[in-house]
């Protein structure tokens, strides 16, 4: 004997509330939010001190903060002033992490703007700067982590960066920095087109010591204004 297919209960469908079933609601809830008015209305006229001292802990609160920013930012300027960076260092970063250092040590020299930019569709660029003399600073970074040991940076390196340093980023300084080493098709092709190379030496001296970069690179070009400050 064939058994019937159990059939499924049927699904309620939800009721919308009609305009007086609306109405109510907004009546009630208008009620009831005058009702929470007038009550801490009449808290507040037996306790009038309740909201002065309300007033002085948020403002206290925001003024604690306000000092916690300023302090922050205070460290944050004498930390990067003082900044330095051993070779050991530098060789144990990810390769992002090395833009970043760079960028640092930009900051350090008061490039205010210096901004970490490599990435995909960087265009050459891993990092970019205006230094204090006004001076427009295009960085692309090589990080080698085997240092000395690692590939030598070659002339397609520097191609890419000379054909978009200064059309494209609009850089007065067209720099490369690594770790590690250039070969020498790369430095002879660096002097044919007036790029800076920061190899593994100059780069120590750099990132440990106080001078600036425009101070250990040769044939800068000069300042568009004077130094501000």
């Amino acid at each position: 004997m064939s058994r019937r297919p159990a059939r499924r209960p049927a699904r309620r469908r939800s009721r919308r509330p009609d305009g007086t079933e609306q109405l109510f609601l907004i009546v009630g809830g208008l009620v009831i939010a005058g009702a929470v008015i007038a009550a801490v209305v009449d808290f507040v006229r037996a306790y009038p001190w309740v909201p002065v001292v309300l007033v002085l802990l948020v403002g206290t609160a925001a003024a604690a903060w306000v000092a916690g920013r300023r302090r922050a930012a205070q460290w944050e300027r004498v930390r990067s002033q003082g900044l330095r960076y051993a070779l050991t260092h530098l060789d144990a970063l990810h390769h992002r992490q090395f833009e970043h250092a760079v960028r640092d040590l930009m900051r350090r020299d008061g490039c205010t703007d210096a901004v970490q930019v490599g990435g995909a569709g960087d265009n050459g660029a891993d990092v970019k700067a205006t230094d204090p003399y006004g001076r427009r600073w295009v960085i692309q970074c090589k990080h080698r982590r085997a240092g000395l040991s690692g590939a030598a940076v070659g002339s397609p390196d520097l191609q890419v960066l000379n054909g978009t340093g200064r059309p494209v980023h609009k850089g007065d300084v067209v720099v490369l920095v690594t770790n590690g080493r250039f070969s020498k098709p790369a430095l002879e092709f660096a002097r044919s087109q007036r790029l800076h190379l920061v190899d593994r030496t100059m780069l120590g001296d750099w990132a440990s010591g106080s001078r600036p970069l425009w101070e250990l690179l040769r044939a800068v070009p000069p300042p568009r204004r004077p130094p501000s400050g």
